[in-house]
């Protein structure tokens, strides 16, 4: 890659069991181009997937924007963004044959495959393809400041990195079709209404909150974090019935796990559990 389009830094989780756990945390880093994904962003964010499921050390992985560059003398400084849609220069005079591959085996789907916890830290615009990578994450927290949006329907298309199946099972099918069908934006506080946030906060104390959400999740047992993960995506494969039958036998394994003999002994002792992650 000719730019380092995605920065990434392990952050120490103090007080993490087993020891030495990590958040990953990832910047995604064209803030000329209001961090727009093109492809060397998508071989990135797809290189490190595979890095964090390789590494028991990572426990969580928050996801963010890199802040804009300072404004040239005389000129308006841009505007934050987490990631204002797809680089669309790379879409002119490009036939179905010359995306498929691409959109086949993309970022989104392998952000969305990850058996750890994700958080998008969304500040600013979070458009298009920045839209469905937070959707792609599993909590996402915004700034006052953040704007959500499909506006491919501009464009001609549609959105192509899950959107429309991820709104819908969010949102519902009403207000995914109006985001879908018109590309308006939709501001911070209606993005909570709505339940495509989790929580707002002021653009000062994003990252903190963030983190400090993290942080409580990369505590927790490794191995029950990964269980619940799945037992709470199998609600939107199975039906209720199915999902209720997929929860309980989750539930009765980690009876024959040492973390919940662990867990259950700290509780009794009043006392914090040291997870061995299995």
């Amino acid at each position: 890659m000719t730019e380092s389009v995605l920065l990434v830094e392990d952050v120490a989780v103090e007080g993490s069991s087993p020891s030495g756990g990590v958040i990953s945390v990832w910047t995604l880093n064209r803030p000329g181009k209001l961090n727009a994904l093109n492809r060397d962003s998508h071989t990135a964010i797809k290189e490190q997937c595979v890095r964090v499921e390789a590494e028991d050390s990572i426990r969580a992985v928050v996801i963010k924007g890199a802040a804009p560059p300072p404004a040239e003398d005389g000129g308006r400084s841009k505007p934050a963004a987490f990631a204002a849609g797809a680089d669309i220069s790379e879409f002119a005079g490009k036939s179905s044959d010359d995306v498929r591959d691409f959109f086949s085996n993309n970022a989104w789907e392998a952000v969305w495959g990850l058996s750890k916890p994700t958080i998008a830290m969304v500040d600013g615009f979070a458009l298009g393809g920045g839209t469905e990578l937070a959707l792609a994450c599993d909590i996402r927290v915004a700034s006052s400041r953040a704007k959500f949006g499909q506006p491919e329907i501009n464009l001609g298309l549609i959105p192509g990195g899950g959107g429309t199946q991820r709104l819908c099972r969010l949102l519902g099918y009403g207000k995914a079709m109006e985001m879908t069908l018109t590309g308006e934006m939709v501001g911070a506080e209606d993005a909570l209404r709505l339940g495509l946030v989790n929580k707002v906060v002021e653009p000062e104390d994003l990252e903190d909150e963030a983190m400090k959400m993290a942080g409580i999740i990369a505590r927790k047992s490794p191995y029950t974090v990964k269980v619940a993960k799945r037992a709470v995506r199998a609600a939107l494969d199975l039906s209720f019935s199915e999902g209720v039958l997929a929860e309980r036998s989750e539930f009765v394994a980690l009876f024959d796990t040492e973390d919940k003999e662990i867990g259950v002994r700290a509780f009794l002792e009043r006392d914090e559990a040291e997870w061995v992650g299995r």
